[in-house]
Parts: structure tokens; sequence; C-alpha cells
């Protein structure tokens, strides 16, 4: 190895020393790029961790005590990076990630709605309001006896409990 020791380039990098945090970057970050590319078989992800594990080096480099091979610490930073990237979801392309479910119901839903309740308006209005017969007011709406004597209870059901919430 040419030039300065890993140690004494962290010793420096640990005072601020710009210079020798390059020296160290161009010293292993190709290695660390292969092994990250092994790990995660992803060129961006694995660039990702190793820009990630150079700015660890950076940041901790202080802090930094020399008890293993800086080249040891290094790879144990970039293997524990490769294992979160990997736990992470995946990123997936806009047009594969599909449309959010409208909560909202859907326009076919929303007509019979509106149809059921005017049925149901004009069921009261005829039955109560004009008097006339559920075959008369069944006729007038064109639909079953039975359908209206539905719509009627379920009319009552619903002004009933409506009217519970008010006790």
């Amino acid at each position: 190895m040419d030039g300065p020791s890993d140690h004494d380039l962290m010793a420096r990098t640990g005072l601020g020393d710009e210079r020798a945090f390059r020296m160290l970057v161009a010293r292993h970050a190709g290695r660390a790029l292969a092994l990250a590319r092994r790990r995660l078989r992803n060129d961006a992800a694995a660039e990702e961790v190793v820009q990630d594990a150079m700015l660890r080096v950076w940041v901790n480099a202080p802090r930094w005590r020399p008890e293993a091979a800086f080249r040891t610490w290094l790879y144990r930073v970039v293997v524990n990076l490769c294992l979160n990237a990997r736990r992470r979801p995946t990123d997936l392309p806009l047009v594969q990630a599909g449309d959010p479910a409208d909560p909202a119901p859907d326009a076919g839903a929303v007509l019979e709605a509106r149809e059921r309740d005017r049925k149901l308006s004009a069921a009261i209005v005829l039955t109560y309001q004009e008097g006339l017969g559920n075959a008369e007011a069944a006729a007038v709406l064109d639909i079953s006896v039975s359908s209206l004597e539905a719509l009627l209870v379920r009319a009552k059901r619903t002004l009933r409990a409506t009217l519970e919430e008010f006790r």
C-alpha cells in the first residue's frame, strides 16, 4: 500500500482533513461498491449504499477506534446498509403502483341510490299525503306493490331510528 496507512488517514479525517478522506474513498470505494453490488444486485442501490457508507466514515471518523482494520469496519458498515436496503420496500414505477381505490361509491351505486330515494319520497307522498292505496301508488311509480311496501317499511324504519337518536 502506497502512502499513509488507513489508520493514519482515519485519524486525519477525524480532524476534518478532506484530503485524507478523499484518499480513503479512492482506496476503498471501488471494493466497497463491488461488495454492495454482489449483495444487492442493483447498481443504483449499491452506489447509494456506498455513498451512505462513506458519509458515515466522514461523520464517525472523530470517534473511530482502530480495534479492527479500517477495511473490516467499512465492509461491516456496507453489509449492514445492504441488509437495511433489502428490508426496505422497493420503489415501484408510478405506472405499476396503480390507482388507489376510491372510497366513494361508484357512479352506478350513486344513481341507484338516487333512484331508490326518489321512489321512496314519491311513495311516501302518494301514500300518506295524497291518500292513494298501495296498488294505486305502485301503479303510478311503475313498481310492484311488494316493492312499494318494502320502500315504505324501509322509510318507517329509518324514521324510527332517526327519532330514537333525538330522545
